[in-house]
């Protein structure tokens, strides 16, 4: 690695209630090739054994243990206590490899010392599947407006955040319960902060099913998403009129997909996400995830008809499954 930057990178961890997993989060800050580090830790409030294994690491990282106020809090917490100019952020059931941050560091010193935020895709683990692995590659064209629109922005510790932009621009939002990263993002972006694209992956991010924070509040995952997009989108138009065609017409999509998950559970609010778009003259869905005969079921009849139809599609479906395992137990 090149001798010119060698910054101090602040490794925070926040934790709670994750005694199965802070021991290998700490390890895999302790054990990154990355020599310019320091490691600190900021327990929740935990209710679990996690606090006494994050003592058990002794000197080798700095801590401290407070009252459970949300993860935004501690994450400003160990804002505050950090020392570095680059903060690697990693929740407390997450882990990284072991050049992540060398690697980041590395692609910074090749490409340009003037950025905000470094972002790379994470691998995400399902430890409820056998813990089956897959990268999360970051679609082209890399343009972080696009990525933040369509959702696909790495989760927290795919980044490198420095650390005076962070400050600058108010810190973590205390009061979000969800979509923290995002709503992050999104002050980035509006704030011309500059962000480079690293393309090597080296943050595990975890995913538990059905006992995510987002699958509990789905709907206000749903909620708080659709707020970022709708202040992106406000901003763009007022800033940016020249590309406000190319970016609503991703934004229209993405909306619309949002708009076929809330069905599920509260079809007036999707009804009146779609209606908000336009009549079905003016936006008709596209891309892979929406299936041909959908789309021509939407330009026949609108959305409504066209979800109670794949509804109806999906409930004959998993009949057929069921009773055509029965016939085969």
């Amino acid at each position: 690695m090149s001798d010119i930057f060698h910054p101090l990178v602040s490794i925070l961890i926040p934790c709670y209630n994750a005694e199965m997993w802070i021991a290998q989060a700490i390890e895999s800050a302790l054990n990154q090739t990355y020599p310019n580090k320091e490691v600190i830790v900021v327990d929740d409030g935990s209710t679990d054994r996690s606090l006494e294994i994050i003592k058990s690491f002794g000197d080798s990282i700095r801590w401290e243990t407070r009252s459970n106020q949300g993860g935004n809090v501690a994450r400003n917490r160990l804002l505050e206590l950090s020392t570095g100019e680059w903060l690697q952020y990693l929740d407390a059931d997450d882990y990284l490899l072991p050049d992540k941050i060398e690697d980041q560091i590395s692609y910074l010193n090749n490409n340009g010392y003037e950025t905000d935020i470094i972002y790379s895709p994470v691998i995400v683990e399902y430890p409820n599947n056998n813990h089956e692995k897959y990268v999360s590659t970051l679609p082209e064209p890399d343009d972080p407006w696009i990525l933040l629109i369509k959702w696909q922005l790495p989760q927290t510790g795919g980044c490198l955040w420095r650390k005076q932009t962070i400050i600058e621009l108010g810190a973590w939002k205390i009061d979000q319960p969800c979509c923290q990263e995002h709503e992050l993002y999104s002050r980035f972006l509006i704030g011309h902060k500059n962000f480079l694209y690293s393309p090597k992956s080296g943050a595990v991010y975890r995913i538990f099913g059905k006992n995510t924070v987002s699958s509990k509040r789905i709907s206000e995952t749903y909620k708080r998403r659709l707020e970022i997009i709708d202040r992106i989108e406000k901003y763009i138009e007022a800033t940016q009129p020249q590309n406000y065609n190319t970016y609503l017409e991703i934004i229209h999509q993405n909306k619309f997909e949002c708009a076929r998950i809330i069905w599920n559970f509260n079809e007036q609010w999707a009804i009146d996400i779609v209606n908000n778009l336009g009549t079905k003259k003016t936006f008709m869905p596209s891309g892979n995830t929406v299936p041909r005969i959908y789309k021509i079921c939407y330009r026949l009849f609108g959305f409504s008809t066209s979800e109670k139809l794949a509804s109806a599609k999906r409930f004959f479906q998993s009949i057929f499954k069921h009773n055509y395992y029965l016939i085969r137990s």
